[in-house]
C-alpha cells in the first residue's frame, strides 16, 4: 500500500530534507523511524525539498509499504521512534498512482521577518531578522509585479535543476505585524532559492536601495546578477501543498498550516 503523511519540522535543527551520508537530514531521521515501524527500508518522496535551517509546517511525503498498520499507528509509532523537532501529524493511505511531488497542484511559502533594532533571541533560526526599518507598503506594491505567468530566471539558484524557470505565482503579498513583517507566496511551483531570492530584492526596496517598480525591471532582465543576494532561511517555511481532492487527503486536499505570529 502507498501511505501519506503531514510532516513539520523546524529546520535549524536538520541540513536540509534531502537525505546525505552525515544522516542529520529530516528525510534521514524520518526514514529511519517509518523503518523501524514497517519492518524494511522505507524510501520516502516528498512534495518540496528544503535547505538547510528552512521549516515547514505542511510538508507532505509518501512511501509504500506491505506492512498493516493502523493509520494512528504510523503516527504515534514513527513519532515515538524520533528525537529532534520533527513529527508526524496525520497519515492517510491513498493510490499507488499518488506521488507527492509530482500531484501537487500549487505550494505556499511563507517567510517571517523580524525587523527590530535588536536581534532576537527566543525565535532565533526561526525567523529571519533586519534591524533598518522596513516601508512595508514599498514591497507590498513590488510584489504585485511578480503575480501571474512568469519568467523567474533572475531568481533563480546556479544549480537549479527545474526544467523551466517559467512559474504562475498565483499570490504575492506582504504585510506589517508589529515587529514582524510576512511575505506570502503562492505558485504552481517554485525554482531552487526563489522565495529567499525574492525576499532579499523586497528587502532592497523596502529599505530605500531602490523604487517598487525596480521588481519588475529585474523580473524582466531575467539576469539573476540584478536581483538581490539569496537572504537567510531562518524565516522560511514551507506552509501548504495543494493536491485534487479525489486523493482523500485532509481538507479535501487543501495542506495548508500557515505559521501565525506572534510565536511567544
Amino acid at each position: 500500500m502507498r501511505i501519506a503523511l503531514g510532516v513539520e519540522y523546524a529546520g535549524d535543527a536538520f541540513q536540509g530534507w534531502q537525505s546525505q551520508s552525515h544522516g542529520k537530514t529530516v528525510q534521514d531521521h524520518l526514514e529511519a523511524a517509518l523503518s523501524g515501524m514497517a519492518g524494511h527500508p522505507v524510501r520516502l518522496h516528498c512534495a518540496g525539498r528544503t535547505d538547510a535551517g528552512v521549516h515547514a509546517t505542511a510538508q507532505v511525503v509518501h512511501f509504500d509499504t506491505p506492512s498493516a498498520r493502523a493509520l494512528h499507528g504510523w503516527v504515534r509509532g514513527t513519532n515515538a521512534r524520533m528525537r529532534g523537532p520533527v513529527a508526524v501529524r496525520w497519515a492517510v493511505e491513498v493510490g499507488d498512482d499518488f506521488h507527492a511531488r509530482f500531484c501537487a497542484v500549487s505550494r505556499r511559502y511563507r517567510y517571517i521577518l523580524y525587523n527590530s533594532a535588536v536581534r532576537p533571541a527566543l525565535l532565533a533560526g526561526r525567523v529571519g531578522w533586519f534591524h533598518p526599518p522596513l516601508d512595508e507598503a514599498a514591497m507590498a506594491e513590488a510584489a504585485r509585479a511578480i503575480v501571474g505567468w512568469q519568467d523567474f530566471s533572475a531568481f533563480r539558484a546556479a544549480g537549479c535543476q527545474a526544467k523551466s524557470p517559467i512559474k504562475l505565482m498565483h499570490e504575492a503579498q506582504v504585510r506589517r505585524d508589529g515587529d514582524y513583517i510576512v511575505f506570502d507566496f503562492w505558485a504552481n511551483a517554485f525554482l531552487h532559492h526563489m522565495v529567499r531570492n525574492l525576499v532579499g530584492s523586497l528587502v532592497y526596496i523596502g529599505k530605500g536601495c531602490y523604487p517598487p517598480g525596480w521588481m519588475a525591471e529585474v523580473l524582466q532582465s531575467r539576469d539573476r546578477s540584478r536581483a538581490a543576494m539569496t537572504f537567510s532561511p531562518d524565516g522560511l517555511y514551507l506552509a501548504g501543498v495543494e493536491y485534487a481532492s479525489h486523493w482523500s487527503l485532509p481538507d479535501e486536499g487543501r495542506i495548508i498550516a500557515l505559521p501565525r505570529i506572534p510565536f511567544v
